[in-house]
């Protein structure tokens, strides 16, 4: 009998090939603007949350099969994981059909600052201005990122705030999933108040503004440090003074003396 068994390149050629990425995969920003994070009060999960600027991001490609755009949020001076701070959003002309992603979920740096409405509002505007009819397609939501019920409520709230359904299965509370009937019944708004973009005449007031209002520091430094060296000598001036009249006290009161046992 003869052997029938494929051999090792045979079997490697019957395997199935790996699939390849998506060539819009990694793509990365074309354009930039500039975002204000607001001052928020300290957060007992979050902690201290100071006024912050950073980066918007923004690249779309499109066919006439489907369309794409992703948006990144980057912080100036702080290198994060390419799964943190990226919303992708993908069109699908034949299914009439829109998904959000990346399928990792998305994840937010810095957390609590209002930044997750922001993208999904973003994204929201964009589809709805061109494919308002299309359907949402829903999904998983990550469980392993959640640490406590406080990041939770916040993740569902953000997502309700933006017109998502959130459903949990009724025998496990901490898997869920989204879902949302069509790209027009979703919010494109967000907390203003804690997330604006600044567009380049904005940015340019404010830096003028800062640079009055450093200039005006200045001088009230300089002012006052003058008022405090005129103190300084005029409180030398009584020292002296002072000195020179307890001397001549003394000297009086011991010519007195003198005089006195004379």
């Amino acid at each position: 009998m003869t052997d029938s068994s494929p051999s090792p390149e045979e079997n490697e050629a019957q395997a199935p090939a790996a699939p390849q990425p998506h060539p819009w995969a990694e793509l990365g920003p074309d354009r930039f603007r500039l975002v204000r994070l607001a001052p928020l009060p300290t957060d007992r999960d979050s902690g201290q949350r100071p006024l912050r600027f950073v980066e918007l991001g923004h690249t779309e490609r499109h066919t006439p099969q489907q369309s794409l755009m992703k948006l990144f949020i980057r912080l100036p001076g702080q290198i994060l994981s390419k799964k943190h701070n990226v919303l992708e959003i993908w069109a699908d002309h034949q299914a009439k059909q829109l998904r959000f992603g990346p399928d990792t979920g998305l994840r937010v740096e810095p957390v609590n600052r209002g930044l997750g409405r922001f993208l999904l509002a973003q994204g929201t505007l964009w589809a709805q201005k061109r494919w308002a009819h299309y359907l949402v397609e829903g999904g998983a939501l990550a469980a392993k990122d959640i640490t406590g019920d406080d990041m939770r409520l916040r993740r569902d709230h953000c997502l309700l705030s933006q017109g998502f359904e959130v459903l949990y299965p009724e025998s496990q509370q901490l898997k869920a999933t989204y879902s949302a009937p069509r790209v027009s019944s979703l919010r494109p708004d967000w907390n203003r108040e804690k997330v604006q973009i600044l567009e380049l005449t904005d940015a340019a007031a404010m830096l003028e503004q800062a640079d009055r209002t450093l200039l005006e520091q200045e001088n009230k430094i300089r002012d006052t440090q003058e008022r405090l060296n005129k103190v300084r000598r005029e409180d030398g001036a009584l020292r002296f003074t002072i000195a020179c009249l307890i001397a001549f006290s003394l000297f009086q009161a011991g010519l007195l003396i003198w005089i006195a046992t004379r």
